[in-house]
C-alpha cells in the first residue's frame, strides 16, 4: 500500500469541492482517505494501481469514475526525432538486460509538479520495482545530454561520475562504499562483475542503475523543458507499462511524448496501444448476482476508463492490474457501486467450521514447537538437482514424479519428499547458529501409472543430531497424540541412498509402517555442503493422525 497527497485547493479547482458526498465516491472508488486538512488531503492507493501513485494519475482515472471524462482516453504518441536512439550493448546481459525509454517535451515544471515526479518515480520503485530490484526509473533534463544514449556495462573501476548529492567524483565501487543511496542499494549489485550505465553521445554518464544518477545529468529543475526516461531492468512487459505510466502523467502535465529506438531491440517505445480482452456477459451477471444489459456494461467499463464494443473491451496501456476477464467484472462492479449491491442471504442453511485435519496440524505444530523445534514451510515445486542428485539418486531410476511443462526455471518438478527441502534450508544456513531444528508438514507428490497422488508428510531434521535424539522427539509426539510410535530395523532394499546403513528404521504405528527415521550418509551432507552431522524422519501424516 502507498498513500499519495494531494493538494486541497488543486482537487477542488480541477476535480470538484471535498464535501462529505465527495468523500464517500473517492472512497467507492477504491482509494480510502487517510487524513484530510485544510491544506491537503491522503488518499491510499492499493498496489494494483501503480497509475494512480500521482496526482495526475488519479485524476485522470477519477474524473472517468464520476463520469466528467468517461472512456479510453487518447494520447498523440510522436515518432522518433534524429537520434532519439538507445544502444543496447550486450554487456547488460547478464546485469539488467533491458530498457524501455521515452523523450518528453514542452513541459513547465514548478515545485509541486517536480515533488509529484520524485514521489510516482519513488512509490513505483518501492511497491512495482520491488524496491528496485525488479525495475528502476530515470528521469534527466534532456538539455544536459547529447543523443544518442548508449546503455553498457563496465567494470565498476571504470565507472566514474559524480552522483547526486555529491560534490566528487567516485568510481562505481566506491558509491556502493560511500554514498547513501550506494550503500543502501549496494545488494543489487552484489556479485557482478560489471555495473550497468547509461551514457550519451558526449561519452559523459548519466546514471548507475538501479543505484544512483550523475549529478550534473540527473536532476529536473523548474528551467526543465525536455525530459528523458529511461526504466531498466529483468521484465520487458513491467518496464514498458512502467514508462507507460510515467510518460502519461507527464503528458497530462502538458508535455508532448515522443518514442525512442531501441537498437538492440529492433523495437521502439513507448507503445500506447490499448490492450483487447473478451468479457461475457452472462459471466458478468452470474459473478455479479445482477441482470445487466449489454448497453449498462458498456456505460460502466467507460467510467473506469476503458473502452466497449461488441464483447470486447479495450484497455489503456497504463493499467497493469488487469490480467483476466474477472479484473474487468471488478471494474464494472466498482462503477456499479458496491453500495448497491442487496445483500441476500442463501436458500439453503450452511454452519462453516474448521477442517478436522488443519485442527490436527495446528496441535502437532505446537507440540513440536514446544520441543523448541522451527516450522519451516516451501514450494510445492522443486528441480530434479535437489530432489533426486543431491540426494544421492540417479535420476534415471525415478519414474514416478511429476514434470511441470514448459516451466521457466529450474523448479519444474512436484516434489517427492519433504527432506530434500530441510537438508536445502539446513544448507542454506551453515553461518547461523547451532543446534538448528526444523519440522515441515506438507503435500507431496507421486504418479501411479496416469493417477496423481497427493498426501501429507511430516518432516524432521536437527542439526547436529543422531538417530537417538530423534526417536525421542518422534516418540513423545507419538505420546502427545495417543499413538504407540515403533522402530523397527529397515530391511535392505528399504533404506533410501541419504541414510547411513544400520543407523536407520522403519516408524511403525500398529504394526504399519508410516515413515522412516535416520541419519544422514556423509556423501549426502557433501552434496549439500553440510559439515555436521543430520538427523531426519519423513512419515505420512495422515497415518499419524488417523
Amino acid at each position: 500500500m502507498a498513500n499519495i497527497t494531494i493538494p486541497r485547493k488543486t482537487f477542488e479547482k480541477e476535480i470538484g469541492k471535498l464535501d462529505e458526498a465527495m468523500q464517500e465516491k473517492i472512497a467507492y472508488f477504491g482509494t480510502p482517505i487517510e487524513s484530510i486538512t485544510e491544506n491537503e488531503m491522503q488518499i491510499e492507493i492499493f498496489p494494483n494501481r501503480p497509475d494512480m501513485l500521482s496526482y495526475h494519475g488519479f485524476k485522470r482515472s477519477f474524473l472517468s469514475y464520476l463520469g466528467k471524462s468517461v472512456g479510453l482516453k487518447k494520447y498523440t504518441l510522436l515518432p522518433p526525432e534524429k537520434d532519439f536512439k538507445i544502444k543496447i550493448d550486450s554487456s547488460v546481459k547478464d546485469v539488467r538486460p533491458y530498457t524501455a525509454c521515452a523523450i518528453v517535451k514542452g513541459l513547465t515544471f514548478n515545485d509541486d509538479k517536480i515533488k509529484e515526479i520524485i514521489e510516482i518515480q519513488e512509490k513505483i520503485h518501492f511497491t512495482v520495482g520491488r524496491k528496485r530490484k525488479k525495475l528502476a526509473i530515470g528521469i534527466y533534463p534532456l538539455e544536459q545530454i547529447k543523443l544518442p544514449i548508449t546503455y553498457k556495462a563496465l567494470e565498476p573501476d571504470q565507472i566514474k561520475f559524480i552522483p547526486l548529492e555529491s560534490e566528487k567524483e567516485m568510481s562505481g565501487l566506491q558509491i556502493l562504499q560511500r554514498h547513501p543511496a550506494g550503500r543502501d542499494y549496494a545488494h543489487l549489485l552484489a556479485g557482478k562483475a560489471k555495473f550497468p550505465i547509461f551514457v550519451d553521445a558526449d561519452n559523459q554518464i548519466l546514471s548507475m542503475p538501479p543505484i544512483i544518477n550523475s549529478e550534473k545529468t540527473g536532476r529536473i529543475t523548474e528551467k526543465t523543458k525536455d525530459v528523458f526516461i529511461e526504466c531498466s531492468g529483468f521484465d520487458m512487459g513491467i518496464l514498458k507499462k512502467t514508462l507507460n505510466i510515467i510518460v502519461t502523467t507527464l503528458a497530462d502535465m502538458g508535455g508532448k511524448i515522443y518514442q525512442m529506438e531501441l537498437v538492440g531491440l529492433k523495437e521502439k517505445t513507448p507503445n500506447l496501444d490499448p490492450e483487447k480482452m473478451k468479457i461475457n456477459i452472462q459471466n458478468v451477471n452470474k459473478l455479479l448476482g445482477l441482470e445487466l444489459n449489454e448497453k449498462e456494461i458498456k456505460q460502466y467499463l467507460e467510467r473506469m476508463g476503458h473502452n466497449y464494443l461488441k464483447g470486447e473491451v479495450e484497455i489503456p496501456a497504463w493499467r497493469v492490474d488487469i490480467l483476466h476477464e474477472v479484473d474487468l467484472i471488478e471494474e464494472i462492479a466498482i462503477a456499479y457501486g458496491y453500495k448497491n449491491f442487496v445483500p441476500e442471504i442463501p436458500s439453503i442453511s450452511t454452519i462453516g467450521e474448521i477442517n478436522p485435519k488443519e485442527l490436527a496440524k495446528t496441535k502437532v505444530s505446537e507440540i513440536l514447537a514446544g520441543l523448541g523445534l522451527l516450522e519451516i514451510s516451501n514450494y510445492h515445486l522443486t528441480s530434479r538437482k535437489n530432489q533426486f542428485s543431491k540426494m544421492g539418486i540417479a535420476e534415471n531410476q525415478e519414474k514416478d514424479f511429476l514434470e511441470v511443462l514448459d516451466s521457466k526455471t529450474e523448479y519444474n518438478i512436484m516434489r517427492k519428499d519433504l527432506s530434500h527441502y530441510s537438508l536445502k534450508i539446513l544448507s542454506e544456513n551453515i553461518d547461523a547458529e547451532y543446534p538448528q531444528k526444523l519440522f515441515e508438514i506438507g503435500r507431496v507428490f507421486s504418479k501411479d501409472g496416469t493417477e496423481i497422488k497427493e498426501k501429507e508428510s511430516l518432516c524432521i531434521a536437527i542439526a547436529p543430531g543422531n538417530y537417538t535424539e530423534l526417536k525421542q522427539i518422534i516418540e513423545y509426539l507419538g505420546k502427545m497424540v495417543n499413538k504407540e510410535i515403533k522402530m523397527k530395523e529397515a530391511e535392505n532394499g528399504k533404506i533410501p541412498p541419504h541414510f547411513i546403513d544400520g543407523r536407520t528404521a522403519e516408524i511403525q504405528i500398529n504394526n504399519k509402517t508410516i515413515g522412516i527415521i535416520g541419519e544422514i550418509h556423509p556423501k549426502i551432507l557433501k552434496n549439500w555442503k553440510i559439515k555436521i552431522p543430520v538427523a531426519t524422519l519423513e512419515i505420512n501424516f495422515d497415518d499419524l493422525i488417523d
